[in-house]
């Protein structure tokens, strides 16, 4: 035999049939359910002045709450909303915390939860990276020239395209408002480790102090690098970090797939028509930080910076 939970309807039954003067057995067969579900009923959901049906459902719905437990316990849920603050993808978050073997929750679930917030008026949705349809440029040729000494991806080893080794390196800069200012952007193409640093002037000289800078006490094998007059000093970072330098295809930008992707990144922190001049380098340094501890997919949920340096797996906390 299998208890049935009855309904609100079911109780009104019940207490209409009972003024009737209808027994146990009778009411039971009245609204189609077993006796001891009507003899439970009673004993369970009476009150001081007896059975009656309001009292009883809310009696019975308040019962079986408490012992509804939810599947997701809301130390996780602290854990979810702590990570996307920190604007980590719903996937990232699912995965990691599999990897780390805490909590077992579908990015599904957790876009759930941020639309149900959203609903409430809750600000988690702004974590969420916008995605845009970009414009392609298409074009049979670089109207800004060539750079003297370029050595074309052409000639790059075949082993940079197979992401097996540290120390590949791609590189561009991202403009801000009026292209007064610039931040340098360089992602390693096998651990996804990033490194930025904001120049003044999107100038030839100060890019390539600032590639040479950040890159100094790293591996760096190659740099690969479209074809922007910024990157004319390419032989002085050569000479400085004892690296190859290689140059995309004009108007190809899936042969740096990785940097494009990682300038999208940093644009959910700096976007479009940000006046760079007002960004200090502390709050360049924390989007740095971010994104090399955010786990990715791609990395079996690892972070660029567990893969870079070589570091087992830790928890992340806060």
């Amino acid at each position: 035999m299998n208890y049935q939970q009855l309904t609100q309807e079911q109780r009104y039954q019940i207490y209409a049939l009972m003024k009737a003067r209808f027994n146990q057995t009778q009411i039971a067969a009245e609204i189609s359910v077993h006796k001891a579900t009507v003899s439970r009923e009673l004993a369970r959901n009476r009150g001081g002045r007896g059975y009656r049906p309001r009292q009883a459902h809310e009696l019975a719905v308040a019962r079986l709450q408490l012992r509804v437990k939810p599947r997701i316990q809301s130390e996780t849920w602290q854990e979810v909303e702590r990570l996307l603050n920190q604007q980590w993808s719903p996937q990232q978050i699912s995965g990691r915390l599999k990897l780390e073997r805490r909590a077992t929750i579908s990015h599904e679930r957790i876009y759930q939860h941020i639309y149900a917030d959203k609903r409430a008026g809750g600000t988690l949705s702004r974590n969420l990276r916008c995605q845009k349809l970009r414009r392609k440029r298409y074009g049979s040729y670089d109207r800004r020239g060539q750079l003297p000494g370029r050595t074309s991806i052409d000639a790059r080893p075949p082993v940079v395209d197979r992401k097996q080794r540290l120390g590949d390196w791609e590189a561009d800069t991202i403009i801000g408002r009026g292209h007064r200012q610039a931040i340098v952007s360089l992602v390693e193409r096998r651990s996804k480790f990033v490194r930025l640093a904001k120049v003044t002037r999107n100038t030839a000289e100060l890019v390539a102090q600032a590639i040479t800078v950040q890159l100094a006490s790293l591996t760096v094998k190659t740099i690969t690098s479209d074809n922007g007059r910024e990157f004319a000093r390419h032989q002085e970072v050569v000479h400085a970090l004892s690296a190859a330098f290689y140059f995309a295809h004009p108007y190809s930008s899936w042969e740096r797939g990785l940097n494009e992707n990682t300038n999208g990144l940093v644009r959910q922190y700096f976007p479009k028509k940000s006046d760079f001049s007002k960004i200090a380098d502390r709050q360049v340094n924390r989007v740095v930080e971010r994104l090399n501890r955010r786990p990715r997919k791609t990395l079996g949920y690892k972070t660029p910076h567990e893969v870079f340096f070589k570091l087992p797996l830790v928890a992340l906390t806060t």
